[in-house]
């Protein structure tokens, strides 16, 4: 059975409140399941992309579908319900300073209502896998910048998202905690099918996981890796070809945590 097209660009542009041009005709269709690497230079719009599709910025023209319902004039109420089936890990990180890194990856559950139980339980799993379990007391102001961006990955993951955003979430990781995250990533999509646009100027990590590639250049999106059409649906971003994540184990150890916490 062919996926369902999660995300859906018609001849979009967008800009700047300057008026600059960002993104100039878009358009592209992307099927659930799928994972790329989105690149670019400093600038070239990368992360207005991801924020069009999250619903943080609007297009100055074109439509934007995800999971095929048109974003265009949609209501605050019909952004969140969809919002609920996203996560965006922001470069910056967008921690909560005065809750404890605890607090901060419980938030999005204790927002969709789980049970103290259930998130001691999650939130304490997660923590362990991106290796801060003995951290869960302190603030994010006492981590360093790399532990605060595996908080951003926490809080984005537990909730098990169909669409996962992430802008650069291995910029200030070493090469040991940027593979272990990348395993983390890898699983989601594996195990869950989870959507996966993942920001990065690491050549490394380009060179090393083999993921077909978003470019943007001179306001236009192109895609490689691919073998397909930047408007066919994009099956080939399903495909896994890098090498054999080695923590398949802990990963589904978590997931079996995940019961009632669903894609759609």
């Amino acid at each position: 059975m062919e996926s369902k097209t999660a995300i859906s660009f018609a001849n979009v542009c967008a800009n700047y409140d300057n008026g600059h041009d960002v993104l100039t005709d878009v358009s592209f269709n992307i099927s659930g399941g799928a994972f790329y690497f989105l690149n670019g230079a400093s600038g070239a719009g990368k992360t207005t992309l991801l924020r069009l599709i999250y619903q943080l910025h609007k297009p100055s023209k074109g439509t934007i579908k995800l999971f095929g319902k048109d974003c265009d004039g949609i209501s605050r109420d019909d952004i969140s319900q969809l919002r609920h089936k996203m996560a965006i890990v922001f470069q910056e990180y967008s921690l909560i300073s005065h809750m404890t890194v605890f607090d901060n990856v419980a938030l999005p559950l204790r927002v969709r209502g789980f049970n103290n139980e259930k998130i001691k339980k999650l939130v304490t799993k997660t923590l362990e896998w991106v290796g801060l379990g003995k951290y869960a007391n302190v603030y994010p102001m006492e981590l360093s910048g790399g532990q605060q961006q595996r908080v951003s990955v926490a809080r984005a993951i537990i909730i098990q998202p169909a669409i996962l955003l992430a802008d650069e979430p291995t910029g200030n990781l070493d090469d040991e905690n940027a593979s272990r995250l990348m395993e983390l990533f890898i699983q989601m999509n594996k195990t869950f099918g989870t959507t996966i646009i993942l920001a990065t100027h690491n050549k490394k990590l380009l060179d090393t996981y083999h993921f077909p590639v978003i470019t943007i250049e001179n306001h236009h999106v192109a895609f490689s890796g691919t073998g397909n059409d930047k408007n066919s649906d994009l099956e080939s971003g399903r495909k896994w070809k890098g090498p054999k994540p080695q923590a398949q184990n802990d990963f589904i150890e978590i997931s079996k945590q995940f019961e009632n916490i669903g894609n759609a």
